[in-house]
């Protein structure tokens, strides 16, 4: 299809964006954030940063006749020195809400980190373009998610008839925050990490949090969940903290305690629910740091190891973060009685594990993605549920 059949250009605008926090306009396009500028000055690292900007769970929604779509976008792709090339980042074409296409844009930025000196080094690129045709001549709801671990500028949207904002159809909105594993990881694409998918099992409109390796109960997380409209809330809680080595035993019941009055300034009476971490055999015993493997990288495959000493009781372990996390949320129930707890070992546990190990033995593949997703699901979104009355 050439460029001249799709001659109707629509503004990006925050009314067809759903998953961003926030739209950063560029010199070319706009940006979609998932946290607000106000919390992207007080980032501490480069990789929240970049976890914050890859649009994990945004989709651009319009309703349209069009039978063509061309959206220009700019991504950041990520190149590790010494690793084998990523796969470009998929984008997924849902129509009326069902899967029709998926496709990929070649180009854009190139951010070259080097895991050994934890530097990094961005070059420019150019925009390229992604093309939907054959699409049915009717009015439909279209959704493109973007993808979920690429960094991506929009630059222009053309259709072959016009475009407007979806209507809202009166599905809740669900905000999640959580660790890679919520953000993606090594998920099939945008629509089918966990939390997309539970989403969609949900019947919710997702707005995901998940930042990958940055799950740290900083404050200004907690206070962007205060401030984002949500009928249904999670925090998935743990792996991050203690892969990053960040706190002791003391520190954490008052950070967890802090980051849940946050969030209850701004949703007093909204389901909330805890989230322990799920079943990862090299922290279940063991503190962090998590320190990469790099002997097998020229293969394209880095694992991890812990490295803590699991005789210090002052650390930090999978085990005792789920205890303290259990503990935290039933010594606040009685006052709380929207607040829940969920074992994340009901998403992935031991019995998972035998079946499906996680490949770098901290984040789930593609395959496991459905598993947990469809696990969250049943357990919140079901009768007697923290989230059992949504739909």
């Amino acid at each position: 299809m050439s460029t001249k059949h799709a001659s109707v250009t629509t503004p990006l605008t925050a009314d067809l964006l759903r998953g961003a926090l926030d739209l950063e306009h560029t010199g070319t396009g706009v940006l979609p954030h998932r946290l607000p500028a106000w919390a992207r000055r007080q980032i501490p690292d480069g990789q929240l940063a970049m976890a914050e900007s890859q649009p994990s769970g945004v989709r651009l929604v319009f309703r349209t006749r069009a039978t063509a779509v061309e959206l220009d976008t700019r991504p950041t792709k990520r190149v590790y020195v010494g690793a084998p090339p990523r796969p470009d980042g998929v984008y997924e074409l849902l129509v009326d809400g069902r899967p029709t296409g998926r496709g990929s844009v070649t180009g854009g930025n190139t951010l070259t980190i080097d895991m050994t000196t934890g530097s990094a080094e961005t070059r420019p690129g150019p925009a390229g373009t992604l093309r939907f045709t054959g699409l049915p001549d009717r009015a439909k709801d279209i959704e493109i998610w973007l993808p979920h671990n690429e960094t991506t500028e929009l630059v222009a949207l053309r259709t072959d008839a016009p475009v407007e904002p979806v209507p809202d159809r009166g599905r809740k909105v669900w905000l999640h925050h959580g660790s890679s594993i919520s953000h993606g990881s090594d998920a099939a694409g945008p629509t089918t990490t966990w939390p997309a998918l539970a989403a969609s099992l949900g019947g919710v409109e997702l707005i995901n949090l998940g930042f990958g390796g940055s799950a740290l109960l900083d404050p200004f997380t907690a206070r962007t969940m205060r401030d984002t409209p949500a009928d249904l809330i999670s925090v998935k809680i743990g792996i991050n903290l203690v892969n990053a080595d960040l706190m002791r035993l003391r520190a954490f019941a008052p950070a967890v305690h802090g980051f849940l009055d946050t969030i209850r300034e701004g949703h007093p009476n909204t389901p909330l629910l805890v989230v322990s971490p799920i079943y990862c055999p090299i922290h279940e015993d063991t503190p962090g740091p998590a320190a990469p493997d790099f002997s097998n990288i020229d293969a394209g495959k880095l694992t991890f190891r812990a490295t803590g000493d699991p005789a210090d009781p002052t650390r930090l372990t999978l085990h005792i973060i789920r205890a303290e996390l259990s503990r935290i949320t039933a010594a606040r129930a009685p006052e709380d009685p929207n607040l829940h707890y969920l074992d994340g070992r009901t998403l992935y546990g031991e019995s998972d594990h035998t079946e499906l190990p996680l490949p770098d033995r901290l984040h789930p593949d593609a395959t496991t993605h459905h598993r947990i997703g469809k696990h969250f699901a049943e357990a919140a979104f079901t009768a007697g549920g923290a989230f059992g009355d949504a739909p």
